[in-house]
């Protein structure tokens, strides 16, 4: 996978200097634009506390050993998930951000290759067209093939099918897991799971921001000041 969309961060982020500089971090403004992202593909909205700032320092090992795989297994999710003070329910409401976007070949080319009867055949016969056994490592696929560009509950109901495009979506559904009646009861009640999505992104929100006279404002989001 990979993560695209920092442009727009950028302009933001100009125009908001422009107006007041030095006084909106980067960190607010990507809070805010997920919060206004969902709401403009149909998603929930919530409330965003403001007052982050921005780290001076890149953690590129933490992001390797905090941040879920895409070959995680449902054991070590609800590991990395807890250790951020996130729990169980928590952690599958905020997989449903798979109902937007797209994963590249690399991350989910073992598991249409050689996940056998874990991935709906079907499925994986349209995912291999896409990415072959070889080569095309940026070759992309939507996590959510049917509506791809809404905020809705199919993703779990993919999950229910076989149909998670990653390892580690796949594994929140395996027919008697402890995620599978979470994942049946978001993939019934879309209310039920965007009201527990808007209320983890809040949380996850909260999890150990710079504040005070902590970090810094940067003046350009991709570099510090």
């Amino acid at each position: 996978m990979s993560i695209t969309g920092f442009e727009a961060i950028d302009a933001a982020k100009a125009r908001v200097e422009k107006i007041c500089p030095g006084v909106v971090s980067c960190a607010d403004i990507v809070a805010v634009a997920a919060r206004d992202a969902s709401a403009y593909v149909g998603g929930p909205t919530w409330n965003v506390k403001l007052g982050r700032r921005d780290s001076t320092s890149a953690y590129p090992d933490v992001a390797v050993t905090d941040l879920p795989s895409h070959n995680d297994d449902v054991e070590t999710l609800i590991k990395r998930f807890k250790g951020k003070g996130l729990n169980v329910r928590e952690m599958v409401a905020l997989s449903g951000a798979h109902t937007l976007g797209d994963a590249q070949c690399s991350s989910f080319r073992d598991r249409i290759y050689s996940d056998g009867a874990n991935i709906d055949g079907a499925y994986a016969g349209v995912l291999r067209r896409r990415c072959p056994l070889v080569g095309g490592d940026n070759v992309t696929a939507p996590f959510d093939p049917v509506t791809p560009d809404h905020f809705d509950n199919n993703y779990f109901r993919d999950l229910m099918r076989r149909r998670g495009l990653l390892a580690s979506d796949q594994v929140l559904y395996s027919g008697g897991g402890v995620t599978d009646g979470i994942v049946r009861e978001y993939g019934k009640l879309a209310g039920r799971f965007r009201d527990d999505f808007a209320a983890a992104m809040v949380k996850m929100g909260e999890i150990q921001p710079l504040t005070g006279s902590a970090g810094q404002i940067r003046r350009i989001c991709g570099a510090v000041n």
